[in-house]
């Protein structure tokens, strides 16, 4: 019997067939995988074709040099025909600082550019821990420092309220040491807040009056607008409204009958009302809780009212995020002898942030977006600005121009903080295996 043959060499090796690599792969597997998706890819290029056949040429043909609508439409008639489509793009570069810093006083818009850098230099060794971890102290002095920068006025003002972090330390050593943490932190709160309520606005006064120091060009919150107003609201409510949420979901799930019931009330009443209800009230009835004769800034009234409504949210995402870790680790924390704080900085807190990663940036992208809503408080928003700019006789008309460009700074900054999001997820994620 003879025996079988067996190769001695190897083949070349040879090219996959036709459309089983690259794109034509891709393109049937994603677009063309049976009938209905067929159908479905072909009904939407067709679609597509039709708003960007429609759209298109508003967009790229539009006019960027003109000093108002009627010169963008003499434009238009000379290149294109009286009844083209054509967007009026002048009407960005026209009032781009307008837009951007509002009625902010001419030759200081630098102030509002300087606070947003000081801004991010003092998150961002938080947001990237590559950063020289010196830039850490540029966290307690930034809040202080752009204050006097957007507000302006007097120095002694932004360190008299400093000096009430002083006072909170006071308060809470005279309660913790004989009493305990929660005697600490009544004290912290009623020195503290005692400082702050009747203290801080006169220790600036007499300071002022006997001590000579660098001032600014005051600024009220009707000269704020557009998306300096957005970015100074959105900003303070997202990093004032994380800790606070933080502790109000640690005081929901206490055994302490008082703080857990303040808590619970709290958050429902906070969350059971809309926004806009609650920016009326910063509008008009929260200067009746304050010492009489006191202006409180209508911008800095709205700031905490978007803190305590983003707070409320915020406590029950990170109540969810601790509700979902397995109840040893509680236990492995009081195993390692570890007290209530130590065992929730250390092992339950950061183990919660990254399961409420998601909710919590998504949190942040509603309230940065629902900076809008203070246009029903006098406050002029980028849209209640857009009203004011087309208002002008010189671009009475236009409309969707300022809409799509206030949409598309919007829209960079939400996707921003979605990829940063994203990428802290993925840098924080552990292989289970």
């Amino acid at each position: 019997m003879q025996d079988a043959f067996h190769r001695t060499t190897m083949l070349p090796p040879e090219d996959p067939p036709p459309g089983q690599t690259g794109a034509a792969l891709w393109v049937r597997e994603n677009l063309f995988a049976g009938w209905l998706n067929s159908l479905l890819t072909i009904a939407c290029i067709v679609v597509v074709y039709w708003i960007i056949s429609g759209v298109g040429p508003w967009f790229w043909n539009g006019i960027w040099d003109a000093k108002s609508l009627d010169e963008c439409r003499d434009v238009r008639d000379a290149l294109y025909g009286p009844d083209a489509s054509v967007a009026c793009w002048a009407v960005i570069p026209d009032r781009w600082a307008q837009l951007l810093f509002g009625f902010f006083p001419q030759g200081q818009t630098w102030r509002p550019v300087l606070a947003l850098g000081l801004f991010m230099a003092a998150v961002a060794p938080v947001l990237y821990p590559g950063l020289p971890r010196q830039m850490l102290l540029l966290a307690p002095v930034a809040p202080f420092v752009i204050f006097f920068l957007l507000w302006g006025g007097s120095l002694w003002g932004p360190i008299a309220a400093a000096f009430g972090f002083v006072m909170l330390w006071l308060g809470w050593q005279a309660g913790s040491k004989p009493l305990g943490d929660f005697a600490g932190l009544m004290g912290a709160l009623i020195v503290g807040g005692g400082y702050w309520y009747f203290m801080a606005g006169d220790l600036a006064g007499w300071l002022e009056a006997r001590i000579a120091i660098p001032h600014l060009e005051e600024v009220t919150s009707r000269d704020f607008g557009g998306f300096t107003l957005s970015f100074v609201i959105g900003a303070s409510g997202i990093v004032l409204s994380l800790p606070l949420g933080i502790l109000l979901a640690l005081g929901r799930q206490s055994d302490m009958f008082l703080i857990n019931k303040c808590s619970v009330v709290f958050i429902e009443v906070i969350r059971g009302v809309p926004l806009i209800v609650w920016l009326f009230t910063a509008s008009l009835l929260l200067n009746y809780f304050l010492p009489k004769g006191t202006n409180f800034d209508l911008m800095l009234r709205v700031i905490i009212m978007v803190t305590l409504f983003a707070s409320a949210y915020i406590a029950e995402i990170i109540r969810g995020g601790l509700a979902a870790l397995p109840k040893g680790q509680y236990e492995a924390a009081d195993a390692l002898g570890l007290d209530y704080w130590k065992s929730m900085r250390l092992i339950i807190l950061p183990q919660a942030m990254k399961v409420s990663i998601p909710g919590i940036v998504g949190s942040f992208i509603g309230l940065f977006k629902d900076t809008t809503l203070v246009s029903f408080v006098g406050l002029f928003d980028p849209i209640n600005l857009a009203n004011a700019i087309r208002a002008d006789a010189a671009w009475h008309g236009v409309v969707w121009e300022i809409y799509v460009y206030i949409g598309v700074i919007f829209f960079i900054a939400c996707f921003a903080m979605s990829r940063y999001s994203q990428a802290l997820e993925r840098r924080l994620q552990r292989d289970h295996r």
